[in-house]
């Protein structure tokens, strides 16, 4: 039994809660909330905790400082800080503060009782110095902001993406010319790529040289797999570990529903990217060098740029008319078509079609809403494009009909946000505009490359319709009831992202010359990561093409993680207000 002046063993140190360097906002153990990191190794403990394990509040005391950490199932973290330094820690609750015996946790103390090293730090050092020097180091902490939301490090990582992608693509060698780009146009170029979008300023296989469309092509691929998931994937590879923080980070960008399951899910992803782009970078590769005589190294190049591309919903491609030159191409167009319904439909789906692909009634409430949404889809969009454009003479009227049932299939897929196109947008008629403007906004699946505010959601915002349409009490799908939040949440999505396109059109409007048709499938192309637009991506104005910039990286992480990523902190509400119904409709 340890005296009341000896410093106790830490029992929360073997925990990877706290092992963090970071703050951690969310409970990741069960029946603990924690906001401190990395406990110091001579933090003394105050009674309060039983040796079967913590029961009733801590007061952890070091430097400066006091912080109190609750634990227990309906444990809080609360926080204390003293400012008398050297002195006691303030704490509060059922327990008296433990006052630091001399020599253990007082900064003079530390300085006197550590043993002086041999060699040149034998001498010169005094507490005065070790105090100065840890006081410097609080004051940095504490001007630096911490990043304590995993959304807020996805934020993070994806902008310092689309940096570090503009300083490449500003360098001479991305340049086909002797001259480097412009900083709008390498800006807005590596934005597109990072966010998966494909909207374009310059013409991507005239502009840009080997260098910069291998940039691009990079780029592309870790704005695809996401950056969280990406430095969780390097770091588990180089030290076959993964923190809690980057556990967290992951979660939130590839939404995994569990911390334990995120170095599998983060591994299969990436062998499913990686098997998939290099299937339709074979397929690709031998149809460009053995019909269209490409040279071996060229067509192999022309395979995994197109591949990545399309499997990643991004739709850059290597010609200056898109895809424009292959529009009745079986080949080509159906293996793109593929990889981006693939990449839409998200690492989730794909997982359990591995798994249980033989037995449907297993798959969860998930993987059969976005199978049967895209399958909905790409049903209707494939039969607009029919419809719509079949005697259109400038984009499916001079095909035959297999040649336009290939391009009306191609162009069906593309709205799921990927961006390719094998007829000439600019000429498509304005109901399809419109049409094809609901396909983008509505996007592809949760956790994958596509955009929008994903299928999900709008199935879920049908279901509601039907259950108030019915008059049933609880909304049902697929014979499982959806709680609340998730109503909620896509309810929120489908709003924000409303008042996001309104937004961003009315101000385009007011930026650019074009009419209204044209304005609206640019924002919503741009927003919903998309790539299409109607030729005006360029004439828009330098104004005009941050503002897009501003949101397609809106768009790629959405309105609801964006907001959470600028929230301060989660303010949970101790009570409810009186309930009162308003008139509806």
């Amino acid at each position: 039994m340890l005296g009341r002046g000896q410093p106790r063993s830490n029992p929360l140190a073997p925990l990877p809660v706290l092992a963090g360097l970071l703050e951690v906002g969310h409970p990741p153990v069960e029946g603990m909330q924690v906001r401190v990191g990395l406990l110091p190794p001579r933090a003394t403990l105050s009674p309060g905790s039983t040796e079967a394990g913590v029961r009733g509040p801590r007061c952890v005391a070091f430097g400066a400082q006091t912080r109190e950490v609750a634990a227990g199932p309906a444990g809080a973290a609360r926080e204390q800080r003293s400012d008398q330094e050297g002195g006691e820690g303030g704490c509060s609750g059922p327990y008296p503060p433990t006052p630091r015996p001399a020599g253990d946790l007082t900064d003079a103390g530390r300085a006197a009782a550590r043993p002086r090293s041999r060699g040149r730090h034998a001498h010169g050092v005094t507490a005065s110095t070790s105090r100065g020097a840890r006081t410097a180091m609080a004051r940095l902490r504490r001007a630096v902001p911490r990043l304590r939301h995993p959304a807020q490090v996805v934020v993070a990582g994806f902008a310092a993406a689309v940096v570090v992608g503009t300083i490449l693509l500003l360098l001479p060698v991305s340049r086909s010319a002797t001259a480097g780009a412009s900083v709008v146009d390498a800006l807005f170029t590596a934005t597109s790529a990072v966010c998966v979008t494909g909207l374009i300023t310059v013409d991507t296989p005239v502009y840009w040289s080997g260098f910069g469309q291998a940039v691009i092509a990079g780029l592309i691929q870790v704005g695809g797999f996401g950056i969280m998931a990406l430095a969780t994937l390097l770091g588990l590879l180089v030290s076959r570990k993964v923190g809690l923080r980057n556990r967290l980070n992951a979660a939130a960008e590839v939404k995994s529903l569990g911390l334990s399951d995120v170095r599998r899910v983060l591994v299969g992803v990436a062998r499913t990217s990686l098997l998939f782009e290099a299937a339709g970078a074979l397929v690709l590769a031998l149809r460009f060098a053995t019909t269209y005589e490409e040279p071996a190294g060229r067509a192999l190049w022309l395979g995994v740029f197109h591949s990545v591309s399309a499997f990643n919903n991004a739709g850059f491609a290597l010609f200056s008319d898109n895809m424009i030159g292959f529009g009745t191409d079986p080949v080509i167009s159906i293996a793109l078509a593929v990889l981006v319904i693939a990449g839409g439909l998200g690492f989730p789906v794909l997982f359990e079609l591995r798994r249980a692909w033989r037995t449907p009634r297993r798959w969860t409430l998930h993987t059969k809403i976005v199978l049967s949404m895209t399958g909905i889809l790409l049903f209707l969009g494939t039969a607009m494009f029919l419809l719509l454009e079949w005697s259109n003479p400038k984009t499916l009227g001079p095909m035959d009909a297999a040649g336009k049932a290939v391009a009306g299939f191609f162009q069906g897929v593309q709205p799921r946000t990927a961006g390719f196109n094998s007829i000439s947008t600019g000429d498509l008629n304005e109901a399809t505009l419109l049409g094809t403007d609901v396909l983008m906004f509505i996007g592809g699946g949760p956790a994958g490359t596509a955009g929008g505010i994903k299928v999900t959601t709008f199935a879920v915002l049908l279901f509601v319709i039907l259950t108030e349409i019915r008059g049933d009490q609880s909304v049902t799908a697929f014979g499982r009831r959806i709680p609340r939040e998730a109503q909620r949440q896509a309810l929120s999505v489908a709003l924000l992202a409303v008042a996001v396109v309104v937004a961003g059109t009315m101000t385009l409007l007011l930026l650019t010359p074009f009419s209204l048709d044209q304005v609206l499938f640019e924002t919503v192309s741009a927003f919903s990561t998309v790539g299409l637009s109607t030729g005006i991506t360029a004439q828009v104005g330098t104004a005009g093409q941050l503002l897009l910039a501003a949101l397609m990286f809106l768009g790629r992480l959405g309105p609801i993680t964006l907001a959470a990523a600028l929230a301060l902190r989660t303010r949970p509400r101790l009570y409810d207000l009186p309930q009162e119904r308003p008139i509806i409709g």
